[in-house]
């Protein structure tokens, strides 16, 4: 029913703790395979945390204008869903806790079950299993290797995740 994408690093190069909407750079290819998984019917849903907004280095406003350019750039999605606390605020929602996957399938409509969450790095895929999603990782340089071998998919990049994913919904 749904794809759940993390933003920095899965969507858009990662620049820490960015609130410069002018700073934002998608991945290659990041359009053509959203609007491919949008093509197919597919709803789709960000998962970010952003724990600058708990240490004060961005705003709501800088950062809801950051995603304002990433759906200018890369067309828009059905939900936003974002962990504005820092690890040490003891939340639900702070990826690899499962609350932001279950808040977004909740809001799209539909079960954990039936979503795929994308993501670099470890955090995303333990928080989509702890919800009961799916998980695919696209590494980048800073995936560390243990991340990339605990993984339940790899895909070098959010091209070849988003095929992997259609390509399972085909089987389906």
């Amino acid at each position: 029913d749904a794809v759940l994408l993390d933003r920095d690093g899965t969507l858009v190069e990662d620049v820490p703790f960015n609130g410069d909407p002018e700073k934002v750079r998608p991945v290659p290819g990041a359009r053509v395979a959203l609007d491919r998984l949008r093509a197919a019917g597919l709803r789709l849903a960000v998962v970010t945390n952003q724990s600058g907004l708990a240490r004060g280095l961005f705003t709501e406003a800088q950062m809801r204008a950051v995603h304002a350019r990433v759906e200018r750039l890369l067309g828009s999605f059905d939900a936003w869903l974002v962990c504005p606390h820092d690890d040490g605020d003891g939340c639900g929602c702070r990826k690899p806790l499962p609350g932001l996957v279950w808040a977004a399938a909740r809001e799209l409509g539909t079960t954990p079950a039936r979503c795929v969450v994308v993501g670099d790095i470890g955090r995303d895929m333990s928080a989509a299993l702890a919800a009961g999603a799916s998980g695919v990782l696209v590494p980048t340089p800073v995936t560390r290797p243990e991340e990339v071998a605990a993984a339940p998919q790899v895909a070098v990049d959010l091209p070849a995740a988003v095929e992997l994913i259609l390509s399972r919904q085909a089987a389906v």
